[in-house]
Parts: structure tokens; C-alpha cells; sequence
């Protein structure tokens, strides 16, 4: 192949913000797919805030990286070769994989991305793999926007706050965003057609949120945790609902973090919080992606790329995740 693999590793436990010696990058020899796997090239690497997470040892939803493994990431990549029946050089997948320039593809959690239908290979895996999906299910089945409610979203520029704003929308209900610059709050007004937007590195979120919700909250989609959770949970109607999705406020946090003090608010508003996982979804993957794509050709949904180049240059990408430099889905392209 004249080649050689290019693997992250972990190394240690990040302490605070992820340091440079969590983890390490080197060149390693290129795996051989056995009988039932096959071997796929990178092509585009998906950086999440549950890259953080699985960094750590603490309790969550899967196990987390072990010490020495290559990174575990959402990519999509090209078949090199294939002792598979169902896969061949040349086929399209994307999944759950590792931080490597070539890695072993196992059917279940790498699979054939399928017809694109005029999407580029890059948006599809940008919004399809995971992204969408989350803010599809999240909002539509935990949050059950109405016509006329007002949906509150935190992260609002990011890639799963600027979906589910939109579906919102779409959803006749209107769409309230929290970002963190004044052009992150304009973007998501201007272009994707958010209600009103909130800078919270600026104002006072509990005021701003009571100008910009003059009805109360009725969906709050929860991708941070920490204050704006708090204050979001004084403004919410009576049977609101909270889908949380992430709690990207406290994944650096090297202590304890409080819970949030107007907690009492659940029981006398009677509200729905419930977290969920997009891998609770996958077996219904294929609604959320026939619903988004439908709106993506109808010119309902916009899709924003925050594409960087290089696998080399993978955790310093990571870091603009946990410091807001990021709008839209955060992506390298290897």
C-alpha cells in the first residue's frame, strides 16, 4: 500500500481542559481486516463533546477509552479492502471507529452510508451520522414541540442547537437560541431563522430569556447543564418538557459540580427531564434521516460545516468545542 497508519492513543485521564499529554500520535503499522471485517481509510473525522467524556473513567453510557487504545471517534471513511461479503473496495461507511488513518471496519458499528440522493458525502456524514439525528429525536420525540410553543435551545450555534432550532421552526413553534458571540447570535437568527437570540457571555440570561419568552419555556433542549439549565428551569411552563443531551458546561470541571438550585421548579411546574443517548435511536435512524434530508432538499433545514484539515491537527480541533470557537459541525478532514 506505500503507506502507514496514523493513530491518536490515549495516554492519561485529562484533568481539567484535555492537556497535551493525554494523548499521543504516531505512525503504527497498517492493520490486516480478518475474515468478517475490512479495512477503511479515514476520510472525515467527527469531533463531539462526548469525545470528553469517553477520555475519562467516570461513570457514563458506554465504556470509556482504556488507557493505550486509539481514540474512539464517529467517522466516516472509504473500504480498502475486504474479507466481508456485504462490503467492498470502494463502498461509502461511516460509524463508530477510532482516531486512525486506517482502522478494522466491523459490520454493526461501521456500515455503508447508502444513497445520498445529490448530498455531498461530507454534509451527509456531517448531519446523518449523528448530529441529526440527535436533534430529530431529542426535540421531536422527548420534546413534542406544538404549534405556537416556545423552544428554548442552548448551544444554539453549534451542531446540534442550529438543527433543533430549525426543526422547531418547522414545527410551527418558535425558536429561541443561546450562543456565545454576537455573530453566533446573528447566524442563527438571520440565516436559520431562529425567533430571538441570546448572547450569554453579555447578557443576563435570566432577564434576556424573560424578553425573549414573554409566554414562559415550554421545550427547553438542554446541551450544557450548569447556569443556563438554572435559569431556564424558573421560566418553565406548567408540563414543560427538558430533553438533555449534554452537559458540556461541566466536562472539564476537576470537582464537584453543584446541582442547579431552582431544581424545585420540576415538581411545581410538573415537568418532563429526561436524558437521552442518540444510540438509544439507531434502529430508527432511518426516519430521522428521511425527515432531514426531505428538509434539506425543501430548503427548511441549513447545514454548516466548521471543517478543519488534518488528522495531525485532531485535539487542538477538539479543544475549540469546550472554548465556543466553534459554529456548525465540527469536522476534520484526514
Amino acid at each position: 500500500m506505500g503507506d502507514t497508519n496514523k493513530v491518536w492513543r490515549l495516554r492519561n485521564r485529562p484533568v481539567g481542559t484535555i492537556g497535551d499529554e493525554v494523548l499521543s500520535y504516531a505512525e503504527e503499522p497498517i492493520p490486516t481486516p480478518a475474515a468478517g471485517q475490512f479495512l477503511v481509510k479515514m476520510d472525515y473525522l467527527s469531533l463531539d463533546p462526548t469525545n470528553r467524556l469517553w477520555m475519562s473513567d467516570i461513570d457514563q453510557y458506554m465504556p470509556p477509552v482504556a488507557i493505550g487504545e486509539a481514540m474512539r471517534g464517529v467517522v466516516c471513511g472509504t473500504v480498502v479492502s475486504s474479507n466481508h461479503p456485504e462490503f467492498a473496495a470502494g463502498d461509502v461507511v461511516s460509524g463508530l471507529g477510532s482516531w486512525s488513518k486506517y482502522q478494522i471496519g466491523i459490520p454493526g458499528y461501521i456500515n455503508k452510508i447508502g444513497a445520498l440522493d445529490g448530498i455531498s458525502v461530507a454534509d451527509a456524514f456531517g448531519l446523518f451520522a449523528v448530529v441529526g439525528p440527535t436533534a430529530y429525536f431529542g426535540l421531536v420525540e422527548l420534546g413534542a414541540p406544538q404549534a405556537g410553543e416556545t423552544v428554548v435551545v442552548s448551544a444554539a450555534a453549534g451542531a446540534v442547537g442550529s438543527v433543533v432550532g430549525q426543526i422547531a421552526k418547522i414545527k410551527g413553534a418558535r425558536a429561541v437560541g443561546l450562543a456565545g458571540s454576537d455573530a453566533k447570535c446573528r447566524w442563527i437568527v438571520e440565516d436559520l431563522g431562529f425567533d430571538a437570540a441570546i448572547n450569554y457571555k453579555t447578557e443576563n440570561v435570566p432577564e434576556a430569556l424573560k424578553r425573549a419568552c414573554p409566554k414562559g419555556i415550554d421545550v427547553y433542549f438542554d446541551n450544557v447543564g450548569g447556569d443556563i439549565l438554572d435559569a431556564c428551569f424558573k421560566q418553565m411552563n406548567l408540563k414543560g418538557r427538558i430533553p438533555t443531551c449534554g452537559l458540556i458546561s461541566q466536562y472539564n470541571a476537576t470537582g464537584e459540580v453543584p446541582g442547579p438550585s431552582n431544581y424545585p421548579m420540576i415538581l411545581m411546574q410538573r415537568l418532563k427531564v429526561e436524558g437521552f443517548i442518540v444510540l438509544d435511536y439507531a434502529a430508527r435512524y432511518p426516519e430521522a434521516i428521511a425527515a432531514l434530508s426531505g428538509w434539506m432538499r425543501e430548503g427548511r433545514l441549513k447545514y454548516r460545516a466548521d471543517m478543519h484539515t488534518g488528522l495531525e491537527n485532531a485535539v487542538t480541533t477538539l479543544r475549540k468545542l469546550y472554548t465556543g470557537e466553534n459554529t456548525g459541525k465540527l469536522m476534520l478532514k484526514v
